[in-house]
């Protein structure tokens, strides 16, 4: 059997188990508690399995690895920053955003405030941090079926981030929140699954010595010592030292305030099952980095990670897919065919995962926010909220095929960070200050949210990532290289637009003369720290 076929088999195998999940799914409810909260069924187990699912996405799996496999110790704090930011979400917002909210992150914010600036505000950076995560598992799709097939047409990658669009829309479509969560539990022990065994292979050929592993890495790079240290992609000069820096603050503070997470959190009946599935997600997660170090390094002593090289030519994002071929034997064996195969239908599996839960976060958040509070102004029944939700998933769909084409030959990894940042500068100030601030009222949120976002995604417009980055005589931006309009020298723009979404929640504040509501923020802190009204109603 070729690899093709083989490959085949296995992702067909991995669409029909979604897809059946999905469609049993549907079958279990039909309201809007189902559509949007899984009807908060699911145990402190499962939904740590399913956030899990949800953040070890294809730049998890495969941006991270490749970057590692590039850049050595430098690729590796992607994971660092990762794994702490779950401190964040614990200690701060899990348990409190369960009690307070019900649906979406607006809900929380417009439980004191005015709703409809605030709720078009929460909705319009849910969609944009959605799209920007969206993109990354496109592009991942289309380089992992492009190696399989042995081609690199860019209509056959097309073709592909096209097709997976159209699975994304059904899955939300069809099975709502809860088809999602079993898609992503299903998802995450696949992962977890196909990471061990490569682990084990990897390190099986160093005797399991990590000293004989790195130091083969840091040979077959020849980068020598450099590749171990510090300072080979962030330490080159002061700007990428700051680029670092910013990189770090984003993935740190992102996790708190990205929407696909936070409405993770609504799923579980009690607040201590949200923060046990807070405890279980980190300690998943927490292993599955530490992974994806052995995978990193082990490809880059394993596999040729040059200039030229394959790994390379995909921003690394293919290193994952190639090690597992080489330590199952090698290009043209079996075991290699077999185990490229299923790392590849893997990362499949967690691209269709990841897909379905932004989707559905950002259709929610369209429907609950913009169409039944802000359009509807509260009177909206849960069939056309429901009705209107499906709908938005085919347009967020269409969207995000559509800006995904484009962006192909940007490092996956990189699109996670920048969904990050925007999630760090426009949402996590609103809803810190929300829930710890009585004086926060309509004019910070509004001001945090629209200036966080705005100033995030402009820097990105007018930096590097965009125009006037060559790498070894190549053009490595988006735009050609005769266009070059970057005045703003960082690829990632955290450390400028979190403090200034902090900074403009504040100065919204405190100019405004909007009418205390200090005693919403009495209700509000009650019902955060002990759960009561948590599912009633969800303005004042």
């Amino acid at each position: 059997m070729s690899t093709q076929t083989l490959t085949s088999i296995l992702f067909l195998s991995v669409v029909a188990l979604t897809v059946g999940i999905t469609i049993w799914a549907s079958r279990q409810g039909s309201g809007a508690t189902d559509y949007y909260a899984g009807g908060r069924s699911f145990s402190g187990f499962q939904n740590g399995l399913a956030i899990g699912g949800d953040y070890m996405s294809a730049a998890s799996f495969l941006g991270i690895s490749g970057a590692i496999a590039l850049y050595g110790y430098d690729g590796f704090l992607y994971s660092i920053g990762f794994l702490v930011a779950w401190l964040v979400a614990l200690l701060l917002v899990a348990e409190l955003l369960r009690n307070s909210g019900r649906y979406t992150m607006a809900d929380q914010l417009a439980y004191r405030m005015r709703q409809r600036p605030v709720r078009t505000a929460a909705a319009t950076s849910t969609v944009i941090v959605s799209i920007f995560y969206l993109l990354a598992q496109m592009v991942g799709a289309g380089s992992l079926v492009a190696l399989l097939l042995g081609v690199d047409s860019g209509a056959l990658k097309n073709t592909v981030i096209a097709g997976v669009g159209v699975l994304m829309i059904f899955y939300v479509v069809v099975g709502g929140m809860k088809g999602t969560t079993w898609v992503q539990i299903v998802k995450a022990v696949l992962l977890m699954t196909g990471t061990v065994l490569i682990t084990f292979l990897v390190l099986w050929q160093f005797r399991f010595n990590i000293s004989d592993l790195l130091g083969a890495a840091a040979s077959n790079t020849g980068k020598g010592d450099a590749f171990l240290q510090p300072g080979l992609k962030y330490g080159v000069s002061l700007t990428s030292k700051i680029d670092f820096v910013s990189l770090g603050l984003a993935l740190v503070l992102g996790t708190a305030g990205l929407p696909h997470i936070l409405i993770r959190f609504y799923t579980v009946p009690t607040s201590r099952d949200a923060r046990s599935s807070v405890l279980w997600a980190i300690g998943l997660i927490g292993a599955f980095y530490l992974m994806t170090l052995v995978l990193g390094f082990g490809a880059a002593a394993l596999l040729d990670t040059g200039a030229d090289s394959e790994v390379a030519a995909s921003g690394g994002n293919l290193a994952s897919p190639l090690l597992a071929e080489a330590v199952g034997g090698g290009a043209g064996s079996t075991g290699g065919a077999i185990l490229l195969a299923l790392i590849s239908a893997v990362a499949f599996a967690t691209i269709l995962a990841v897909v379905a839960g932004l989707t559905l976060t950002s259709a929610s958040s369209v429907a609950h926010d913009l169409y039944a509070n802000v359009i509807k102004k509260g009177r909206a029944t849960e069939r056309s909220e429901v009705r209107v939700a499906r709908i938005s998933a085919f347009v967020i769909g269409g969207i995000s095929i559509a800006l995904a084409i484009p962006a192909q030959k940007l490092n996956i990894a990189f699109l996670v960070a920048l969904a990050f940042a925007v999630a760090a500068s426009a949402n996590l100030p609103s809803i810190i200050y929300n829930l710890f601030w009585k004086r926060f009222n309509t004019r910070g949120a509004t001001w945090s949210i629209y200036g966080g976002l705005i100033s995030s995604v402009g820097l990105v417009i007018f930096s590097p990532v965009v125009s006037g980055k060559v790498v070894d005589g190549v053009n490595a931006s988006l735009l050609p290289a005769s266009i070059d309009i970057s005045w703003f020298p960082l690829e990632n723009p955290g450390i400028v637009s979190i403090p200034l979404g902090f900074l403009l929640g504040y100065l919204g504040t405190v100019t405004s003369r909007e009418p205390s509501a200090e005693e919403a923020y009495d209700e509000l802190e009650v019902r955060a720290l002990t759960g009561a009204g948590a599912e009633g109603a969800v303005s004042h």
